[in-house]
């Protein structure tokens, strides 16, 4: 891992050596602002999905007032409202709720509905055992086997009181250098939830650091970015990739596997806003105190 010395993430302790002889899956990109969305609504929402592993990602530009979900999952699915103009009602487990973003929603299992009632982006995170919805996956086929580097999704310990809708909002989260954004966990899931920038990034003070046996979602909301990702040489050389330098808009989704290095750097002259998502939980993340915001509700293993 390459940190700078005021990064969070230099505290990190060192990681296991990557397991050997199985295939590096290839990095994924997907420009929603260059391809077709994969559902327009009757009442014109426009839908993306694709899938990684263990999650199921749909990225909706809603119409006000359109139900842009109705369906029951057997596990919890998570919200994204992004900014300001991002709302919801919704319903469900003898509930209704209504937010405004920006927000991370926790929807509790069984059937739910989500109506927009606002204009803003909303992000949906759905366990990938959710067969239909992985199915309905862009890149459906590049999962069709397993990644054998990626190791399987097994949930954390059920949230404290059970389930039921719950909402953070990003408004109530003081700043803090010594944590590493706004990190918030679920059963399945952790999300990065960090705050816009302005401007592009330094390009002396990059990143670049591996994952051992997870895929990391890296979602730009806002702004210009080139992922640069680097695939590690393994003996046989057939299978050795050229690196990747690629240059994404907004909205966009990148997947990308372990054991690759790799780094996000903002390129944009204005607003340039990522979000990172993991499914399941990072451990490393979980060990930091006061890193997971609500790490009261939903308990760590063991603990």
């Amino acid at each position: 891992m390459t940190y700078t010395k005021d990064d969070p993430r230099s505290a990190l302790s060192a990681k296991a050596p990557p397991r050997t002889g199985e295939a590096i899956a290839a990095p994924e990109f997907h420009d929603f602002s260059i391809t077709a969305p994969a559902t327009v609504t009757e009442a014109g929402s426009r839908q993306w999905i694709v899938r990684g592993q263990n999650f199921v990602l749909i990225h909706t530009r809603p119409e006000p007032g359109d139900t842009i979900f109705s369906a029951e999952l057997a596990s919890e699915q998570v919200l994204l409202l992004i900014d300001h103009t991002s709302s919801v009602h919704g319903s469900g487990s003898g509930e209704e709720h209504t937010v405004t973003g920006p927000a991370l929603v926790v929807v509790p299992p069984g059937a739910s509905e989500i109506v927009s009632t606002g204009t803003g982006t909303i992000v949906q995170l759905i366990q990938s055992d959710e067969t239909e919805w992985a199915q309905r996956a862009a890149n459906a086929d590049r999962y069709a086997e397993p990644h054998p580097r990626v190791a399987p999704l097994e949930p954390w310990p059920e949230p404290v009181g059970g389930y039921r809708w719950r909402t953070y909002l990003m408004a109530d989260v003081p700043e803090d250098p010594q944590r590493f954004g706004r990190l918030f966990r679920t059963r399945a899931f952790m999300v990065g939830f960090f705050k816009p920038g302005d401007g592009p990034r330094d390009p002396r003070r990059l990143s670049p650091h591996t994952h051992d046996d997870f895929e990391q979602c890296s979602l730009v909301v806002a702004g210009t970015y080139i992922h640069h990702i680097q695939t590690p040489w393994g003996p046989d050389a057939t299978a050795w990739r050229p690196e990747d330098h690629a240059r994404v808009g907004s909205p966009s989704v990148a997947i990308i596997p372990p054991p690759t290095v790799h780094t996000s750097q903002a390129i944009g002259s204005g607003v340039n806003h990522l979000i990172d998502i993991f499914a399941g939980p990072r451990h490393d993340f979980s060990a930091q105190p006061g890193w997971v915001l609500n790490a009261d509700e939903y308990p760590a293993p063991g603990n």
